[in-house]
């Protein structure tokens, strides 16, 4: 974002700052029914808006778009403010944007999260909140899921599915220009020298088996077949399966080890 000037046709450079009793008098005015008190009062928060849009940059989606939903964030919140309380609109305003902005990036992510997921999710984020300012403490899992009569990993799924996701190239360390992602923190025990070597071994014994006992072994192990219906398969009985299954297995454990 630094740098940039224009965002969706409107030059962030000139936007104009409201002061705190201007902001209140236009939002009396604007609950009065005043258009044009309601187009300045947004017109004066759009900073307000990029301030919190830049918080979401770099997930992926035009500032653009973000910037629009933002604008749909500030409208609820000047439409939603109660007046009554002695806060600030900011205070009550930025929330409000953010949410919208969460709402946005979750329900148009490339993570798809079903509609009955969500549902379970802000459920627990309400009771989580409502035993948060009753007991003074955040509530645990357990706590949650007695709260709602679901089940402890229903909570644990639906809390995980509502997760903002992070770029595996997202910066976790930064030092003199030299910088760890999040990929470089994440092991792959599949891809070792011992797995590697591992399975350099197991191929090198398998290539040694005649190939009937090939065939037999994948139909077993590959494709999940009983020995009865090896047997039908290859055309021999079933205690014929059943010894040079365990030959080539005992062929493989020799071969491997030598």
């Amino acid at each position: 974002m630094q740098g940039k000037v224009e965002i969706c046709g409107v030059n962030t450079a000139t936007l104009p700052v409201l002061k705190s009793a201007e902001t209140r008098s236009l939002l009396e005015q604007a609950r009065a029914g005043d258009a044009e008190a309601r187009r300045k009062l947004i017109e004066g928060n759009l900073r307000l808006v990029l301030s919190v849009v830049q918080r979401f940059a770099g997930r992926g989606e035009s500032m653009d778009d973000l910037f629009q939903v933002g604008c749909i964030g500030l409208i609820k919140a000047i439409d939603a403010f109660d007046l009554s309380q002695c806060v600030q609109f900011s205070t009550y305003g930025v929330p409000m944007i953010a949410g919208e902005l969460r709402r946005f990036l979750r329900d148009y992510s490339a993570v798809r999260v079903s509609r009955s997921l969500r549902d379970t999710a802000y459920k627990v984020l309400q009771i989580k909140e409502k035993l948060t300012a009753e007991s003074g403490r955040e509530p645990d899992t357990d706590t949650i899921a007695r709260a709602l009569d679901i089940p402890r990993q229903d909570v644990v799924f639906a809390l995980e599915a509502i997760c903002d996701p992070v770029s595996l190239y997202e910066p976790v360390y930064s030092d003199v220009g030299e910088s760890a992602t999040v990929m470089d923190q994440i092991g792959d025990t599949r891809s070792t020298d011992e797995h590697w070597l591992e399975q350099i071994a197991l191929e090198e014994a398998m290539s040694r088996l005649n190939e009937r006992e090939k065939r037999i072994l994948a139909l077993r192990y590959y494709d999940g077949r009983t020995q009865m219906e090896v047997a039908k398969a290859v055309g021999i009985s079933q205690a014929q399966v059943s010894r040079l299954e365990k030959n080539a297995i005992r062929q493989i454990k020799k071969n491997m080890t030598a």
